[in-house]
C-alpha cells in the first residue's frame, strides 16, 4: 500500500509530535512492504524524517503546531493546500496521528484518524475555554469521525472513553499503544548534568518531578498544595514543561502565583523544556515523579519515570494502574490523596526500591516495535474490510 500520513503535528516537542516521530520510526523499521509518504504542511527540520519515507510539503504559511494553538487558528488556505496533498488519488490510506490536526480529505482512499483521549470532550472549559474555540474543535472531531473508516487510539482506557463518549459500534476503534523511547533507562550511576546544574538542582536535593504542560486539567494546583506540606527543606519539586511556548491553553501564571503565594519560590524549580538526555538523568535521581491530570489518554511521562526506576504516583483516572502494576500509587487526583501519597513514598525507601524494580519491568513490556506491529494490523484490517465493501 501507498500510506500518507498527515504529519502537521510533527514539529511539537511533545505529546502528538512525540508520539508521531517515534511511531514513524518504528513503523519504518518493521514494515518492509508498504511505502510512506509523509505530507507536511512546513518544511521539517533536516535529519528529522526517518530514512526511506518520502516528503512532501503542502507550504502553509504558518505551521499546525504554531496555528492550531488555544489562542490561535489555522488559516482555512493552509488547511486546504494540506487537504489537497492528502487527497492524491495514488494513496490507499491516509492516516492522522491525532484529531488535532485533521483536515478533511477527498478521494477513495481508507482513512484512519488517532483520537488519544476524551480530555477536551470531558473538561472542555479546562482546555478549550473559548466557545468559538470550543465549536470549532467539536465540529472538527464530528467530521473526523464521520469522514474516518475506523478510529485508532493508545490504550484501553482511551478506548472504553471514546465508544462512551461518541456512542460508536466498538468494531471501528482499535488500539495501537506507546512506550518510551530508549534514551530513557536505569543508569548505573547518574550524575546532575550541566543544564540540571544551572537550574541550581544540587547532589543533596530530593526531586519530585513533574513532566508535561500547564493546562488546567494538568491538576498542578493540587500538586503544589500537597507539596506544600512537606516538611523537609531538602525535597524539591522541579515542573518540567515548556511554559514559555506552550501552544495548549495554559494557567502557567496561576500555578506561579500559587507558589510564591505558599511561600515555595526557593523549593519549586520551572525547568521550562528538557532535552530528553537531561530528562532520563534527572528520572534517574528523582525520588518520584507525580502525574496528578484530572485525566490522562495515557500517560507517557509516567512510563518513561518507570523505565528510569524512578517511582510514580499517577491519576487513577488513566490507563496507568494496568500499564505500571506495582510501580506507582494511583490516587484520585486531589490534594488530600497526593499529599498521602507523598509522605508514603517519600517516607519509604523499601516502598520506592520495589516500585523501582516494578517500573523497570512493567516499562520494558512496553516497545515502539509492538505499537507499530498493532498498527500494521490495523492497516490490513481496515484495508481489507473496506474491499469487501
Amino acid at each position: 500500500m501507498r500510506i500518507a500520513v498527515e504529519a502537521a503535528c510533527w514539529q511539537n516537542g511533545r505529546g502528538y509530535g512525540r508520539h508521531l516521530r517515534s511511531l514513524l520510526r518504528a513503523l519504518v523499521q518493521e514494515d518492509r512492504t508498504n511505502q510512506y509518504t509523509l505530507c507536511f504542511d512546513y518544511q521539517p527540520e533536516p535529519g528529522t524524517v526517518p530514512d526511506g519515507c518520502e516528503v512532501r510539503v503542502a507550504g502553509a504559511k504558518v505551521p499546525a503546531a504554531i496555528a492550531a494553538s488555544a489562542a490561535g487558528r489555522r488559516s482555512l488556505g493552509d488547511m486546504c493546500r494540506l487537504s489537497r496533498l492528502l487527497s492524491d488519488p495514488q494513496y490507499d490510506l491516509i492516516l492522522f496521528p491525532t484529531v488535532y490536526s485533521f483536515v478533511p480529505v477527498t478521494g477513495r482512499a481508507t482513512r484512519l484518524v488517532m483520537i488519544h483521549d476524551v480530555i477536551a470532550e470531558t473538561y472542555p472549559e479546562l482546555t478549550v475555554p473559548s466557545p468559538t474555540a470550543r465549536l470549532f474543535w467539536n465540529l472538527k472531531v464530528a467530521w473526523a469521525r464521520r469522514q474516518a473508516d475506523a478510529i485508532v487510539t493508545v490504550s484501553e482506557y482511551s478506548k472504553r472513553g471514546i465508544l462512551e463518549r461518541f456512542h460508536l459500534p466498538a468494531d471501528r476503534v482499535f488500539l495501537a499503544g506507546e512506550a518510551g523511547d530508549a534514551v530513557f533507562h536505569r543508569l548505573d550511576r547518574p550524575e546532575l548534568t550541566s543544564l540540571l546544574s544551572g537550574l541550581g538542582l544540587t547532589k543533596d536535593q530530593r526531586f519530585v518531578v513533574y513532566v508535561g504542560g500547564f493546562s488546567p486539567h494538568k491538576n498542578l494546583d493540587a500538586l503544589v498544595r500537597a507539596f506544600a506540606c512537606i516538611q523537609d527543606e531538602s525535597v524539591r519539586l522541579v515542573l518540567v514543561g515548556d511554559y514559555q511556548r506552550e501552544v495548549f491553553h495554559s494557567y502557567y501564571s496561576t500555578v506561579r502565583a500559587l507558589v510564591d503565594s505558599k511561600g515555595l519560590a526557593g523549593r519549586v524549580t520551572f525547568a521550562g523544556f528538557v532535552p530528553d538526555e537531561d530528562l532520563a538523568v534527572l528520572l534517574n535521581l528523582a525520588e518520584v515523579l507525580v502525574l496528578p491530570s484530572l485525566m490522562e489518554g495515557f500517560g507517557l511521562p509516567a512510563v518513561e519515570a518507570a523505565a528510569c526506576g524512578c517511582p510514580v504516583i499517577a491519576t487513577t483516572a488513566s490507563p496507568l494502574p494496568d500499564l505500571l502494576p506495582g510501580a506507582g500509587l494511583f490516587v484520585e487526583p486531589n490534594e488530600a490523596e497526593l499529599r498521602r501519597a507523598l509522605a508514603m513514598v517519600l517516607g519509604s525507601t523499601e516502598l520506592r526500591q520495589s516500585m523501582s524494580s516494578a517500573g523497570i519491568a512493567a516499562a520494558g513490556r512496553l516497545t515502539w516495535a509492538a505499537a507499530a506491529r498493532q498498527m500494521l494490523e490495523i492497516f490490513e484490517t481496515v484495508q481489507s474490510r473496506k474491499n469487501r465493501v
